[in-house]
């Protein structure tokens, strides 16, 4: 789906302070509510797809096999996340009006995420360090940049998804698969609860 030039340990720093620089401007311009915050998610969204653009990613073709296992692993955290809860209740937890403009914002954002993280910053760092590594600066950086938004005491759930991501990069050989997990998960989260 997505693949980039080689890169080395320079790329690989320049790319981790672009996404901490997005994910700081995210939480500034959200406020109190970066997580609620249109206008932050819209010029984060922005941020990140310049990164990628800027990172060297260039569209490949989709692999059936990662979107199955994309579909899969967006249904295990979508599993496990419930799993917690004392009753479910399905149904749209916004109104129709706001899930028509969440959906797309959601759905970018992650699969922007995706692209940037277990696409080209997954493979400059796994260019000089190999998979281990990059899938822990990886999903390290995911934590982080999710902080702001639900606060630090989520930072090892996000770091155990991160990780989870970054090994569907792994398992597949590339980017569909964590990007369909991820999506997918983002998106319960508007309708199951």
């Amino acid at each position: 789906m997505i693949a980039a030039r080689a890169a080395g340990p320079p790329r690989a720093a320049a790319l981790v302070l672009a996404v901490g620089a997005a994910a700081t401007l995210r939480a500034v311009i959200g406020g109190a509510a970066p997580a609620a915050s249109v206008p932050a998610a819209v010029v984060f969204s922005a941020m990140l797809a310049a990164v990628v653009l800027w990172g060297g990613a260039r569209l490949t073709r989709v692999s059936w096999r990662g979107v199955a296992v994309g579909v899969g692993g967006g249904a295990a955290l979508v599993g496990l996340s419930l799993s917690g809860l004392p009753a479910l209740v399905i149904g749209p937890r916004a109104a129709a009006s706001a899930l028509l403009w969440w959906v797309p914002l959601v759905t970018a954002i992650a699969a922007l995420e995706e692209l940037l993280l277990r696409g080209v910053l997954f493979d400059a760092v796994r260019s000089v360090s190999g998979d281990g590594v990059a899938v822990l600066v990886t999903a390290l950086l995911f934590a982080v940049i999710h902080a702001p938004l639900y606060g630090v005491q989520a930072l090892p759930v996000d770091l155990c998804v991160g990780v989870f991501l970054g090994c569907l990069r792994v398992a597949t050989g590339g980017v569909t698969a964590p990007l369909v997990a991820h999506v997918l998960a983002d998106l319960a989260t508007g309708w199951v609860g």
